[in-house]
C-alpha cells in the first residue's frame, strides 16, 4: 500500500496512543481504555484499506470491548474492593478457548467473503486476530494471563504490518511485545501478593 500523508499522520497518532494505552494497562490505570479507543478506531480505518481483515475485525472488537472494560473497571473501582488483578481459573481458560475458536472460524469466513483467504499472510492474520480476542476478553477481567496472548499476537503482527506498508505500526508491535513481557511480570507479582494477603 502506498501511504498518503494523512494515513501516515493517522498511523503515527494511533501508534503513540497505542503505546500509551499499553503503558497505562501495565499500571492497571483506567486511562488504558479512552486512549485505546482512539487508537483502535484509527486502526479500523487503516486495516480496512490495507486489506488486513482479521486486524480490521479485531480493532472493531477492541474498540467495543474497551467501552465494556472501561465501564467494568469504573464500576468496580467505585466499590470498596475494586476489581483485583487475578489468575485465570479453569472456567476462564474454557471461556477463553471458546472465544479463540469462534473468532478463528469467524475470521476465516470474513476472508472467504472478501476472497482473500489465498493470500500468504491471511492465516497469520486470522490466527493473530483470534489470539487478540482471547487476550482482550481476559484483560477486561484483569487476568494475569492476558499478557501472554498479547505477547504471541504482537510477535505475529510485527511482519504483517511491515508487509502491508505500515512500518510505524510494525515498530509499535515490537515495543508492544517488550511492554507485554514487562506487564506480565508486573501483574503476576501483584496477583501473587494479593493471593497471599487474602
Amino acid at each position: 500500500m502506498e501511504s498518503s500523508t494523512i494515513n501516515i499522520a493517522l498511523e503515527v497518532i494511533a501508534v503513540f496512543l497505542g503505546i500509551l494505552s499499553v503503558v497505562l494497562a501495565q499500571r492497571a490505570h483506567i486511562g488504558v481504555y479512552p486512549t485505546g479507543i482512539i487508537s483502535t478506531s484509527i486502526y479500523v480505518y487503516l486495516t480496512f484499506i490495507t486489506a488486513l481483515y482479521g486486524e480490521f475485525i479485531i480493532n472493531i472488537y477492541h474498540t467495543a470491548m474497551s467501552f465494556y472494560g472501561w465501564h467494568k473497571w469504573k464500576t468496580k473501582n467505585i466499590s470498596d474492593k475494586g476489581l483485583a488483578i487475578n489468575f485465570s481459573s479453569r472456567k476462564d481458560y474454557f471461556q477463553t478457548a471458546l472465544h479463540w475458536s469462534i473468532t478463528f472460524l469467524f475470521t476465516i469466513g470474513i476472508y472467504y467473503i472478501f476472497g482473500k483467504i489465498h493470500y500468504t499472510y491471511a492465516w497469520a492474520d486470522i490466527f493473530a486476530t483470534a489470539i487478540f480476542f482471547a487476550g482482550m476478553y481476559q484483560m477486561a477481567s484483569k487476568k494475569v494471563e492476558n499478557w501472554l496472548f498479547w505477547i504471541v499476537g504482537n510477535i505475529i503482527s510485527i511482519p504483517l504490518y511491515f508487509i502491508k506498508g505500515l512500518p510505524f505500526t510494525s515498530i509499535q508491535f515490537i515495543i508492544f511485545t517488550c511492554l507485554a513481557i514487562r506487564g506480565y511480570c508486573v501483574w503476576k507479582k501483584i496477583a501473587k501478593t494479593t493471593t497471599l494477603n487474602v
